[in-house]
């Protein structure tokens, strides 16, 4: 093979292995329209922020595994997080998402840039279940912001597991804090 081949055979694998990482991502698979729902969302021009007047810091826990016995030390749980926008007329500002493992270590930011959420509007962003990092104390900060305090969110975490051959799901709300 000469190396123009060798190239375009190289060139071939990375793209194929990028597709297929982003295709085996749950929050792109299960989307309407196969894209992230967070980058969906995100803000491309800049909104004017002199007329806010609600401003918010949530924290969500979220149990990436949980204890069950002796002999099976933890069982790993997936995990839905929701942030919904309740208002009829008025869209809620998202401005940070980010992931802390059980230390209160950083993890990740979810977001980039700002997200819109429209009236009515839900985001729900799936943690996978060999998503391990975060531990049994894994959590949430969401900042929110909106036009006033009639734009308050519902944010709520789901985990789903199974052990043997049962299965179990619970849910956890997000709590104001000062920021």
């Amino acid at each position: 093979m000469n190396k123009q081949g060798i190239t375009a055979t190289i060139i071939s694998a990375v793209l194929l292995v990028g597709c297929n990482q982003v295709s085996q991502d749950p929050n792109v698979m299960l989307s309407e329209e196969q894209q992230d729902p967070i980058a969906e969302l995100e803000i491309t021009s800049a909104v004017d922020r002199s007329q806010f007047g609600y401003s918010q810091t949530f924290y969500v826990p979220i149990y990436s595994d949980i204890y069950i016995n002796r002999e099976n030390r933890k069982v790993l749980l997936s995990a839905t997080l929701s942030v919904r926008n309740t208002t009829l007329d008025k869209s809620l500002y998202i401005n940070k998402i980010d992931y802390y493992d059980t230390d209160g270590t950083f993890v990740k930011p979810y977001v980039d840039s700002p997200i819109e959420l429209p009236a009515m509007g839900t985001l729900n962003y799936i943690v996978e279940k060999e998503e391990d990092k975060g531990g049994s104390g894994a959590n949430f900060i969401i900042e929110v912001e909106g036009v006033d305090e009639t734009v308050k969110p519902v944010i709520e975490a789901i985990m789903i597991g199974d052990f043997s051959n049962k299965a179990f799901a619970f849910t956890t709300e997000g709590t104001p804090v000062d920021h």
